[in-house]
């Protein structure tokens, strides 16, 4: 697939991209199955938002399989993907009851360029086949992002056990640790729904002299 750091940035200093990455690299070449996001996207997120930009961290767990959709970014879409991935349409929805508005599309890429990093578990998945690629070794590249940004108070919005227990090192004292069920249409109902995550990171957020995240209007960001 021929995946390279080289937009990466600081993080590209992480041990991962020089121990683990060749290998990663290497089973996806010789995967038959179309292989998503492009290859030129997989690090998107690391691309949109620099260790030190950082503010607010939101895991999710790998990329859509449905061609068209995933462009690299956690629980984001392409603009243009209709209807709304069943995930993010609760996003929208807790976010509509939590903020009065929503965003106009799938695109979530105004929230990483305001220091909101949307980090997959997984970074790539088999066209078609959720969790087809869980085994190869991507969650090294998850741990040591989070060890990195242990370093300064960050909120994180960990939506389901596995982004829970990804991000179990991390003080709660120190940072903001917003801890629900996942937004899937199998979970959110037991509590992902009333969670308020938007106003209590921004309520976080300004009572440490930072600015509210933009969550809901691309054009005001």
């Amino acid at each position: 697939m021929s995946l390279t750091a080289a937009h990466t940035g600081a993080w590209t200093t992480l041990p991962f991209f020089r121990d683990d990455l060749p290998a990663i690299d290497a089973a996806l070449d010789a995967d038959p199955r179309p292989t998503l996001p492009d290859s030129g996207q997989v690090f998107a997120a690391l691309e949109l938002t620099q260790p030190e930009d950082v503010r607010v961290v939101i895991l999710g767990q790998d990329p859509y399989p449905t061609p068209g959709h995933a462009h690299g970014l956690a629980f984001s879409a392409a603009p243009h993907v209709r209807p709304l991935p069943r995930s993010l349409a609760n996003i929208y929805r807790e976010m509509q009851d939590d903020l009065g508005a929503a965003p106009p599309n799938a695109d979530l890429r105004f929230w990483a360029r305001q220091g909101v990093l949307l980090l997959n578990s997984v970074l790539t998945v088999p066209a078609g086949t959720a969790n087809g690629h869980k085994a190869l070794g991507w969650q090294r590249l998850t741990a040591q992002v989070l060890a990195r940004l242990a370093d300064a108070p960050r909120a994180f919005l960990l939506w389901g056990r596995q982004a829970q227990e990804a991000a179990r090192g991390i003080d709660g004292t120190r940072h903001l640790k917003i801890e629900t069920p996942h937004p899937s249409p199998l979970s959110a109902r037991r509590g992902f729904f009333g969670s308020r995550p938007f106003s209590r990171t921004n309520d976080w957020l300004r009572a440490r002299g930072h600015a509210p995240i933009n969550w809901t209007t691309p054009e005001a960001s």
